[in-house]
């Protein structure tokens, strides 16, 4: 089976924390569901995120100069072109191939410029056509930055790639905006790292100008500024009924973006993954102690669930969380739990080794005692692709005859199952605690006592 949620480092033997790098790293297969947040290098204290934001702002409202000079079939096809970045991977799209806005989605852009007053001398912040035009939305948002912003993109796409060791191969890049011809273009023979399934470049995105829903934006606006007063009390507010209010009544859309330029100090980069509070890690300890071994009551799944949550938070950000409950190629099997490795972590680097870890596969099973079929099923997991070291959850120590079995398929296959118990997760939570130590450390210490029993 092929590695679960492959990203480009992972498919190129690199296997870094996402802590570690400056990037989100993509996936290979879909989006990473974050997006390009303009108002983040608006608002940013770095003088070059500022003039990467005037840059793309000075680029925006340069069509409607185009247009107004006659050329606004022009204007509105560039506009289509950079409604959609494939290149940054960012969105909520099942894969990276996405479908550009049609040409009257692109005229009604354009004729912002002409019929709302806040707008005959070009935008501040351009993410406002959200809230003018259907059809526009915080993808297309992020799409239209990244291509604003593609010359600086690909420049710090091979930054990092040459820092890190990322893999190159000459490419085609399209719609890449030229700020001096003003036009967008075609770079070729580019070296990028490529998409090993479909061969297509990928760029690389700063995390600081991430977040999960951006500063300013139709949902916030819809959720959190809509008018509520007498007058609109019979109003039922519907996308479409707010989009032609906002245009009939564009004081209201200048009041919100003045009200959160104000805010703009809680405005901050969404994290790719943020730990639980230390009360939620002592709170889902407590509930996987009370839960009974067994299946009873589906106290199975509600052990899986605590288990994944509590696991994926005390690994981090040594371990990266990829997925749970991932079938096999044939499907009558379920992997519960998977880690992205990291390398840097020298633990981590004796596992990938000494048992060729791409992967770090866990087994979580809710009962009183492991049997031989319970490590047996573990060890049909440890494939060539992901390695042959996998760890299995449970209640308690493994009795005598399991250990054994355990020391016996290290000694046979050169395979390490290392058991996790209830114990266990007590300690790693209180490490979670102290900030002294990792949590990780308790899986070491568990690995070093098995090599212990095994025979020189």
């Amino acid at each position: 089976m092929p590695l679960v949620r492959p990203r480009l480092t992972e498919f190129h033997g690199l296997d870094l924390a996402q802590a570690s790098v400056d990037f989100a790293i993509p996936f290979l297969h879909e989006d990473l569901p974050l997006y390009v947040d303009p108002f983040l290098l608006w608002k940013s204290p770095s003088l070059q995120d500022q003039s990467l934001h005037g840059a793309m702002i000075a680029a925006f409202n340069r069509l409607d100069f185009l247009a107004r000079r006659g050329s606004a079939e022009q204007a509105g096809a560039m506009i289509q072109q950079m409604s959609e970045c494939e290149e940054v991977g960012l969105g909520g799209a099942a894969t990276k191939k996405g479908k550009r806005i049609g040409a009257p989605v692109a005229e009604q852009i354009l004729s912002l410029f002409r019929t709302i007053p806040l707008y005959t001398a070009g935008f501040t912040h351009f993410e406002e056509i959200q809230l003018f035009v259907d059809g526009i939305s915080k993808d297309r948002v992020s799409d239209i930055a990244c291509n604003l912003l593609k010359s600086f993109l690909i420049d710090y796409t091979i930054e990092q790639c040459m820092k890190l060791n990322i893999p190159r191969s000459k490419t085609r890049l399209a719609s890449v905006y030229d700020h001096q011809s003003h036009q967008l273009r075609a770079i070729e023979d580019i070296e990028l790292p490529i998409d090993p399934g479909s061969g297509s470049p990928i760029l690389l995105v700063p995390k600081r100008w991430l977040r999960h829903t951006p500063w300013i934006g139709f949902d916030d606006y819809f959720k959190n500024y809509i008018p509520k007063d007498e007058q609109h009390n019979s109003v039922v507010w519907d996308r479409v009924t707010l989009l032609n209010f906002n245009r009939d009544n564009y004081g209201v859309v200048q009041q919100y973006i003045t009200l959160k330029e104000r805010a703009a100090a809680d405005c901050s980069i969404d994290p790719l993954f943020q730990q639980i509070p230390l009360v939620s890690a002592k709170r889902k300890l407590a509930a996987i102690r009370k839960l009974p071994s067994g299946k009873d009551d589906n106290a199975d799944r509600k052990y899986e669930d605590l288990i994944v949550e509590l696991l994926a938070n005390m690994f981090y950000p040594d371990l990266d969380y990829a997925d749970d409950q991932v079938r096999t190629d044939s499907g009558s099997q379920i992997r519960d739990l998977i880690f992205y490795m990291n390398r840097e972590v020298d633990f981590l680097q004796d596992i990938f080794s000494d048992y060729g870890t791409r992967q770090l596969v866990c087994e979580i099973k809710n009962v009183r005692q492991i049997e031989r079929e319970h490590i047996n099923q573990i060890n049909r997991y440890l494939s060539a692709e992901f390695g042959r070291f996998g760890v299995l959850v449970t209640r308690n120590p493994l009795t005598k005859a399991m250990r054994k079995n355990t020391v016996d398929l290290w000694s046979g296959q050169r395979r390490c199952i290392i058991p996790i118990t209830d114990e266990d997760l007590s300690v790693m939570v209180d490490l979670f605690e102290e900030k002294r130590r990792p949590p990780l450390d308790v899986l070491k210490r568990s690995y070093l006592t098995f090599k212990r029993e095994c025979p020189v």
